[in-house]
C-alpha cells in the first residue's frame, strides 16, 4: 500500500464561511447495516435525511431519523461562542457558527471541523461504529490561552426525532418515555424503539423543548415540504481538556459504547484495512483511494434464515434502498476492484434465494413489503456479476452451487416470463414490455406515466442477453457440462443484433420493434461488456457517436442534445424532475463503461483512464468523497440526485482498476 497521506479533501475559511458553498457540500457515513449519518460543512440541515443517526428499524431498510443534531457552543468565563449553524424558515441563518470554522476536512471518511475562536483551537469529529447502529460526536481541545485553560466547556443541545427518513415531522407528536441520569438518557418510543445517549467527559441535564421551523433548502428545490422540527431532549455539558476527547455516543437500543478513543481507533483501523485489501488501487491517486473508502459505505448486511451472513448493496444515499440492478452493476467495482471477493460471494449468494421465474428483484421496499420484480435486466447483470467474480476468484465450487439458478434465468427468459419478457424465435433477441410498466434502467414513472417506456427490444438488454449466453457457455465448459445450447442461442442473438445497426453512422438504435430513433447511451454496453456481438468497425462507430453526441466530463448524457425531447437541467418539482431523468441528464455510472469501451476499440489505456479524472474534482463537491447519481446535461453539469451513488462510485473504480491492469500488462 502507498504511504501517501489521506485525505485530500480539505477546505479553509473562504469556503467554510460561505453559507451557499458550505451547505451544498455534504458528508455521508454508512455503518454497514443500513444506517447512516449525514450533514453539511456548515452544520445547517438542508435535507430531511440529515442527522447524526438514521437507523434501520427493519434492517437494512425502514430507516428512521433518531438523533437529529448536536448544537454545540463554547463557554468560558460567562462568554459564549456558537460552533453550530441553523437555517430557519424565512431563509434566516442564526447563529452563524460557521464563521468560527477555521477548516473542514475528511479524515479517511470522517468529517472533521477545526474551530478557531477566542484564541482556542478545537476539533470536532463524527463517526459511526461499523456494523452497529451507533454514532459518535466528539470535541477535543488542541490549544487555548493560559487564562482559559481549565475553564472551557462545551454545551450541546441534543435534538432527537422518531420518523421515517422520507417523512416530515408532525410537530408535538413525539411523546416518548425518557429515563435520565447524570451521564445517560434512554428514550423509549411508542413502537418500543429505544434510543440511548451516553456522555463522555461531562454530564446531562433534562431540558425537553421543541425546536421548530428548520428550513430544508434541498427539499424546497426538490418541490417537497421544506420545514422540519426536532425535539430537544436535553443539554450536555462537556469539559474541554487538552488533547482529550469528550462527546456524545448514541445508539439504537440499550448499549454500552466503547470509549471514544477506542471506538475512533477501530474506525481508523478499518479504513486502513480496506486500503490494504485494495492493492493496486491503494497505490493509485488520492481520489481513487478516497473512492475505495466510499465503496464500503454501500455494502450492508441483509441476513435471512436461508443466508444469515447475507449482504447487499444500498444503491445510493440517502433515499435509495437495495436494488437488484444497481447491486450487480456495482458489485465488481465495490468488491472485486477493492480486493474483497468474499463480500462479492456473499452478495451473489444472498440474491440467489430471490430468483423467481428467472427474475431478480428490482428493489426491496421498506416495511417488509414483498420485493418488486419489474426489471428485465437485473438477472442479466447478475450473470455478468458472476462472470466477473469467477474470472477474479476461480471459485468453481460456488459456481457449481448456483449454476442451476443461472440456468433457470436463461430458460425463463428464453421461454417467456413476466412482463412480456421472452426471446423472439424470429431473430433470437429479447423482447419485453407491458403498458404502464417500466422495466429497464431508464425507469422514470410519474402518476402512471412511464416517461421512457422502451417497449420492444432495447439495445442494452440484448447486449446483456448475448453476454449472458456467452458467459453461460463458458461456465458450462468450465464445469464440464454441455454448452451447445448456449452457444446456439448466442449465435442467433448475434445475428439478430444486426437489426440495431442504424446505417447512418450514428451507431445503434435504442429499441427495435418500436418507433424510436433517439440517440441514447445504451448502445455503449454492446462494446463495454466482455462479449460483444459487434464487429470491430461497428464497435468503433458506437464509441465515436457516444463521444460526439453524449460524452461530458462526468458521464454520458441520456439523450443527444439535438433531440427535440432534450432537457438541459434536472430541476423542478417531482413530476418535472422525473420527466427529465432520462431526457438528457448525465449519468455518472456510464462514464466507467464509456472508458472501457474506448479502450476496447482504441487500445490506449492511459487515454481511457484520463476520461475518469474529472471525477477527482467532483469528489470535493456535493457528496464529499463520493460520486453523485446524476448531473445536469448542460455545462457546468451541476451534480443532482442522490449525492452518493453506488454504481457511480463502483463503475469508475472498476474501470480505473481494469485500465491500470491493462497499462501494467503492456509495461
Amino acid at each position: 500500500m502507498s504511504d501517501k497521506a489521506l485525505p485530500f479533501i480539505h477546505f479553509g475559511r473562504e469556503l467554510c464561511h460561505d453559507p451557499e458553498q458550505a451547505e451544498r457540500r455534504e458528508w455521508w457515513l454508512g455503518n454497514g447495516c443500513g444506517g447512516y449519518a449525514a450533514g453539511t460543512i456548515s452544520g445547517a440541515l438542508t435535507r430531511r435525511y440529515h442527522g447524526l443517526l438514521i437507523a434501520p428499524l427493519g434492517p437494512p431498510l425502514d430507516r428512521h431519523l433518531l438523533f437529529a443534531k448536536a448544537d454545540a457552543s463554547l463557554h468560558c468565563h460567562g462568554e459564549v461562542w456558537p460552533l453550530y449553524t441553523n437555517r430557519w424558515a424565512g431563509d434566516v441563518v442564526d447563529p452563524p457558527g460557521l464563521l468560527n470554522i477555521e477548516s473542514f476536512r475528511l479524515e479517511g471518511r470522517l468529517p472533521v471541523w477545526r474551530y478557531a475562536v477566542a484564541g482556542c483551537l478545537i476539533e470536532c469529529r463524527v463517526w459511526m461504529s461499523p456494523g452497529r447502529n451507533e454514532s459518535h460526536i466528539a470535541w477535543r481541545l488542541l490549544d487555548a490561552p493560559d487564562s482559559m485553560r481549565g475553564s472551557l466547556t462545551i454545551r450541546v443541545r441534543l435534538l432527537v426525532n422518531h420518523r421515517s427518513h422520507h417523512a416530515e415531522t408532525a410537530l408535538h407528536a413525539l411523546t416518548p418515555e425518557v429515563q435520565f441520569d447524570q451521564h445517560t438518557v434512554m428514550i423509549r418510543y411508542e413502537e418500543a424503539t429505544r434510543l440511548s445517549m451516553v456522555v463522555t467527559g461531562g454530564s446531562l441535564e433534562h431540558h425537553p423543548v421543541w425546536i421548530e421551523h428548520f428550513e430544508l433548502r434541498e427539499e424546497a428545490e426538490r418541490g417537497l415540504p421544506n420545514i422540519d422540527h426536532h425535539w430537544q431532549v436535553g443539554v450536555a455539558e462537556l469539559i474541554l481538556q487538552q488533547d482529550m476527547d469528550c462527546g456524545i455516543s448514541a445508539g439504537l437500543g440499550a448499549f454500552m459504547p466503547e470509549t471514544l478513543a477506542i471506538s475512533l481507533a477501530h474506525v481508523k483501523a478499518r479504513d486502513q484495512q480496506l486500503l490494504q485489501a485494495a492493492g493496486s488501487l491503494a497505490d493509485g491517486p488520492d481520489w481513487i483511494r478516497q473512492l475505495v473508502l466510499a465503496a464500503d459505505s454501500f455494502i450492508v448486511d441483509r441476513p435471512s434464515a436461508a443466508h444469515p451472513e447475507g449482504k447487499t448493496v444500498i444503491a445510493g444515499y440517502p433515499w435509495f434502498g437495495d436494488w437488484g440492478r444497481d447491486t450487480f452493476i456495482a458489485l465488481p467495482g465495490l468488491t472485486l476492484a477493492t480486493g474483497r471477493p468474499e463480500v462479492a460471494r456473499e452478495i451473489l449468494m444472498t440474491f440467489a434465494q430471490y430468483v423467481d421465474q428467472g427474475l431478480l428483484p428490482n428493489r426491496f421496499p421498506d416495511a417488509h413489503q414483498q420485493p418488486e420484480y419489474n426489471s428485465v435486466d437485473a438477472a442479466l447483470w447478475y450473470i455478468e456479476a458472476w462472470r466477473a467474480y469467477i474470472d477474479f476468484s476461480n471459485d468453481h465450487a460456488a459456481l457449481q452451487t448456483v449454476f442451476s439458478v443461472l440456468q433457470s434465468i436463461i430458460s425463463n427468459y428464453h421461454q417467456g416470463t413476466r412482463f412480456g419478457i421472452h426471446c423472439d424465435p424470429s431473430d433470437g433477441l429479447l423482447s419485453a414490455g407491458e403498458l404502464g410498466m417500466q422495466l429497464t434502467w431508464m425507469d422514470a414513472k410519474v402518476d402512471g406515466w412511464v416517461v421512457t417506456p422502451r417497449m420492444g427490444k432495447p439495445v442494452e438488454i440484448n447486449a446483456l442477453w448475448y453476454n449472458a449466453l456467452q458467459t453461460m457457455a463458458a461456465f458450462a465448459d468450465l464445469l464440464g457440462y454441455d454448452s451447445r445450447r448456449y452457444k446456439t442461442l448466442a449465435g442467433q442473438a448475434k445475428a439478430g443484433f444486426m437489426r440495431f445497426v442504424r446505417g447512418d453512422g450514428y451507431g445503434l438504435l435504442d429499441v427495435v420493434d418500436s418507433i424510436d430513433d433517439a440517440i441514447r447511451p445504451n448502445q455503449i454496453f454492446s462494446v463495454s461488456l466482455k462479449y460483444s456481438p459487434l464487429s470491430d468497425s461497428l464497435q468503433k462507430e458506437v464509441v465515436d457517436v457516444c463521444a460526439r453526441k453524449l460524452l461530458c466530463s462526468y458521464g454520458l448524457r441520456s439523450l443527444a442534445c439535438d433531440d427535440p425531447a432534450y432537457q438541459p437541467r434536472y430541476e423542478g418539482d417531482v413530476r418535472q424532475r422525473d420527466s427529465r431523468y432520462h431526457q438528457g441528464t448525465v449519468w455518472g455510472w456510464l462514464l466507467g463503461h464509456y472508458a472501457l469501451a474506448e479502450y476496447h476499440v482504441h487500445g490506449d489505456a492511459a487515454i481511457a483512464q484520463a476520461r475518469l479524472e474529472p471525477m477527482r474534482d467532483h469528489l470535493s463537491d456535493a457528496g464529499l468523497g463520493s460520486i453523485s447519481e446524476i448531473f445536469d446535461a448542460d455545462p457546468p453539469h451541476r451534480p443532482r440526485g442522490a449525492p452518493a451513488q453506488a454504481w457511480s462510485v463502483a463503475t469508475v473504480l472498476e474501470a480505473w482498476w481494469k485500465l491500470e491492469q491493462a497499462k501494467l500488462s503492456h509495461v
